[in-house]
């Protein structure tokens, strides 16, 4: 088969909006959810869905504000909307539910502080004590994010994937961390790959990659990608 006869990435009839990393800017995810749906507004696309990224805890803010308007309704009526796992929802996860010290230590020099805040968690709180302050259905929610999402020829991921391992068989840590060599490799990849966790000053696209962690809480904006088809374009607020 050319590269001619090859299936489009994204199957005829779908729409994927990807949002970047957000790490605790609800303002800017709300402000995104509206431009997506005023991007959509009179589309005769068939399916739509919304995928998050992942990071949408610590550093800024307000993490508390952005999960609830991940877990609110799609902004477009209809549409499949989803959140996947992050390296922070796991930091996160693996402090405030495994009450263990050291990985608690390893969250709050990630940005854990901001998160804690956000719920109204008191500083002088023991790690123990976590999981009984931040609301259990939040905590749920946030076990069960997926890795990874993939629509036809394009998987969705938070960090990305390690070059030359079949898919099926990627491992979670570098589906969640992965910079290298994923981010230079030259060589085809089994599918296109839409990836945040590693920030950059305008989107990134590569022949086998579409980076889209803009930096929106380091001064930065918050980039959704808008795939349909063969073609990429940007939405940035």
């Amino acid at each position: 088969m050319s590269a001619s006869d090859s299936p489009p990435p994204i199957p005829p009839g779908q729409r994927v909006y990807a949002i970047g990393d957000v790490h605790g800017r609800p303002d800017l995810l709300r402000e995104m959810h509206a431009e997506i749906a005023r991007h959509h507004a009179g589309s005769a696309t068939a399916q739509v869905t919304v995928v998050h990224l992942g990071d949408l805890v610590d550093r800024g803010p307000d993490s508390a504000g952005a999960v609830a308007a991940a877990m609110a309704g799609p902004p477009v009526a209809g549409a499949h909307q989803l959140t996947l796992m992050g390296n922070h929802e796991r930091m996160m996860l693996d402090a405030v539910r495994g009450g263990d010290v050291d990985m608690a230590a390893l969250w709050m020099q990630n940005g854990g502080d901001a998160a804690l805040e956000s719920w109204g968690v008191p500083r002088r709180a023991r790690v123990q004590d976590w999981h009984t302050l931040i609301p259990r259905a939040v905590l749920d929610w946030m076990e069960a994010l997926p890795l990874s999402y993939r629509v036809g020829e394009t998987l969705f991921v938070h960090a990305g994937i390690r070059p030359g391992v079949p898919l099926e068989k990627q491992s979670a840590h570098d589906m969640l961390w992965i910079r290298e060599p994923f981010l230079s490799w030259s060589d085809p990849l089994p599918v296109r790959v839409v990836h945040g966790h590693t920030p950059a000053r305008a989107p990134e696209i590569r022949p086998h990659r579409i980076g889209i962690d803009t930096g929106a809480v380091l001064g930065g904006r918050l980039t959704c990608a808008v795939l349909e088809g063969s073609t990429v374009a940007f939405i940035q607020v």
